[in-house]
């Protein structure tokens, strides 16, 4: 236990050396097994944790075990081990940054390929009071990306290790600057001259998506999940589309990709020749196999996660090599597009 503990101290000063936590903010937990987690003590500083500033707590009862007092996040964190068996470690902050970019925008679109792939689109969740608890909505975004925005409070990361749930926050919090420098390249502060005193123009960051992802476009046909419908309606929306034929002929994207269903091992593979599905079948052999559960399919299709981000936040499953699927990023994200137009019951 003595060895998770230096871990937590470990990653509270990370924290603090990255500007990722300030004074007394943020709180850190880690799980021990399936009835007991670490957890940091109210009143700390993460970037000077000492041993006795980790406490441990019963996961069923909620009760300190052994004494100390935890964080005033505590139910937070339990809330995120229930849901999440798999999840060893939260980390929860307040970064500058991310912060002041959520205060007033609801969604992040990241701009980069690598931030695309880590983090996609990252939602928010309002905030009405000090301490989170209100744990509905922060669960519901989290089963579809391992990081999720608190408007009027921080971010909160979880994953199978710290260094991971770093990661992630360290990122955001990058992409969210990028974002600003990008606004202000594409339309730089302007100086005004008025009654002899220099005034200065702010212009609005533009191309920041503030319509959360999930608002799936008007349809009145749904599908059954895995359904022989569903697999011909995405052929013939791939074989259709101008867009799809263009960049799968540019990329040369000849491979065999499988789609499987986790609970009932059901398959569908398509064989794709510049771009163009020529074959269906049930091949599990197929180069690159994606396997997910029943959930994260569904949100796939309904256009609340990106099978991108899904993969490798691990929600999904990719067997292959991801650096060579990688090449064809532009018309498999155009496949994922064409996906959201065929929607589950």
């Amino acid at each position: 236990m003595e060895n998770l503990k230096n871990k937590i101290i470990e990653i509270g000063k990370l924290l603090w050396d990255k500007n990722l936590v300030t004074g007394f903010n943020g709180n850190l937990s880690a799980r021990i097994d399936a009835d007991t987690i670490l957890i940091t003590a109210t009143g700390t500083c993460l970037g000077h944790l000492k041993l006795t500033d980790i406490v441990t707590l019963n996961l069923k009862t909620g009760e300190v075990v052994g004494g100390g007092k935890a964080s005033s996040e505590r139910f937070m964190h339990t809330e995120i081990y229930k849901n999440f068996p798999d999840i060893k470690a939260v980390v929860h902050t307040h970064p500058t940054y991310t912060n002041g970019f959520f205060l007033s925008n609801e969604t992040l679109e990241p701009k980069t390929f690598e931030a695309k792939f880590y983090l996609g689109h990252v939602k928010s969740v309002p905030q009405s009071t000090p301490s989170v608890t209100a744990m509905e909505p922060v669960i519901k975004f989290l089963k579809v990306s391992n990081i999720v925005a608190l408007r009027n409070h921080g971010v909160v990361a979880m994953g199978p290790d710290f260094f991971y749930a770093f990661v992630l926050i360290q990122e955001l919090e990058e992409q969210v600057k990028m974002d600003f420098i990008s606004g202000f390249y594409q339309h730089p502060v302007l100086p005004k001259a008025s009654r002899g005193v220099e005034e200065v123009i702010t212009l609005s960051t533009p191309g920041v998506d503030k319509v959360p992802q999930g608002n799936h476009p008007s349809t009145s046909k749904k599908y059954k999940l895995f359904s022989n419908e569903q697999i011909q309606e995405i052929v013939r929306l791939v074989n259709e589309d101008a867009q799809m034929q263009e960049l799968g002929a540019k990329t040369a994207m000849n491979m065999d990709l499988a789609v499987c269903l986790q609970e009932t091992g059901d398959t569908y593979s398509f064989k794709f020749e510049n771009g163009r599905i020529t074959k269906t079948g049930q091949d599990s052999g197929a180069e690159f196999l994606i396997t997910a559960n029943e959930s994260i399919w569904r949100a796939v299709f309904n256009r609340e996660i990106d099978p991108f981000v899904a993969t490798t936040q691990k929600k999904m499953n990719l067997r292959g090599d991801f650096a060579r699927i990688s090449k064809w990023y532009a018309p498999c994200s155009r496949i994922f597009q064409l996906w959201t137009k065929v929607p589950v019951e």
